[in-house]
């Protein structure tokens, strides 16, 4: 089976699964360390000459990461795409099953087990708070409706404010973000990489939480660690 994939949680997945399926992984994609596959441009603008010349059996992709002309056009072309969606963690589960046995994975690997089941048994929050998330500034859009790391929080006792909003990443005044009053502003470092000097200076007077973008928008092996990395990020937010 030759794999290539535009997407870099899948690509994480299916490197820990199916070790040598994959031949193509885009140039965001960092995990695991070491990845000697060959680069195939970004997860918008990926080099379809280029994937076409590898001749892969099969193309992970995403309908949020990836452009859908672009999917088309590889289709187009004759290849075999699999476009997942994933918009809360149970789906996210479902689809990297789906994922790594189209792959040509043997047996539904333990890891996907041991990351389900600790989400699965994860206890109730002691609190709730209001958070607004941002992902990116200049300008500043934030989490909205119907996102993957919006489930995520909201396992975790964090309320998105915008959780209602009609866009899914809407683009919020940071003046109308301070007049929401949040108990807490949450930055993670991906896709804007938010830092202690970039970021909360923006958010006088609130507690800001940094947090790992892997572990609040990859859905991978991440995933098993990502409740106890996010939630130490949060506590650490209201020292």
């Amino acid at each position: 089976m030759r794999v290539v994939s535009l997407v870099p949680s899948l690509t994480e997945a299916v490197a820990e699964t199916v070790p040598g399926a994959l031949v193509g992984v885009t140039d965001w994609c960092t995990h695991p360390a070491g990845l000697d596959t060959t680069r195939i441009g970004g997860t918008k603008n990926p080099k379809l000459d280029r994937i076409l010349d590898l001749a892969p059996d099969l193309v992970i992709a995403n309908e949020e990461e990836n452009r859908a002309p672009d999917l088309a056009a590889l289709r187009e072309a004759g290849l075999d795409v699999l476009v997942t969606e994933v918009r809360t963690v149970p789906q996210a589960f479902a689809e990297l099953a789906r994922v790594v046995a189209a792959c040509g994975a043997p047996a539904r690997p333990r890891w996907l087990d041991e990351a389900e089941e600790t989400w699965a048994t994860l206890p109730p929050p002691e609190r709730r708070v209001r958070a607004v998330v941002p992902i990116w500034r200049r300008p500043w859009m934030v989490l909205g409706r119907d996102t993957f790391a919006g489930d995520v929080l909201a396992r975790l006792g964090v309320d998105h404010v915008y959780a209602t909003h009609e866009s899914r990443y809407p683009r919020i005044p940071v003046e109308e973000l301070l007049g929401t009053r949040p108990d807490l502003v949450v930055l993670p470092d991906e896709p804007y990489a938010f830092t202690a000097d970039d970021g909360p200076e923006a958010f006088p007077g609130i507690p800001c939480a940094l947090v790992s973008g892997r572990h609040l928008t990859w859905y991978g092996p991440s995933l098993g660690e990502a409740p106890r990395a996010l939630a130490e990020a949060l506590r650490a937010a209201h020292r």
